[in-house]
């Protein structure tokens, strides 16, 4: 069973490489959005980025997972959810 429960895909005008904005349902009860879905600059899949925001001249990040099994699932999922649209 995934921990990501449902993915949401928003194709944006390409811009340096960033293709979409994600968001997804992380085990029913936490949704995370603004996940930016970006093409590999050698063109063989896709990578995320989680949002920040820049304080004091420094960018500080809202959220991203702590663990590499979580990022995995999540990456996994909005990459899934992308090539089913593409």
């Amino acid at each position: 069973m995934s921990i990501v429960k449902e993915v949401q895909v928003h194709p944006i005008k390409p811009k340096s490489g960033l293709i979409a904005i994600a968001s997804v349902l992380f085990k029913d009860s936490l949704f995370l959005s603004s996940i930016g879905i970006h093409r590999k600059l050698d063109g063989s899949g896709y990578r995320i980025t989680y949002p920040t925001k820049k304080v004091a001249g420094r960018n500080i990040q809202i959220f991203h997972p702590t663990d590499r099994e979580t990022g995995q699932a999540i990456e996994e999922a909005i990459v899934k959810r992308v090539e089913e649209l593409i």
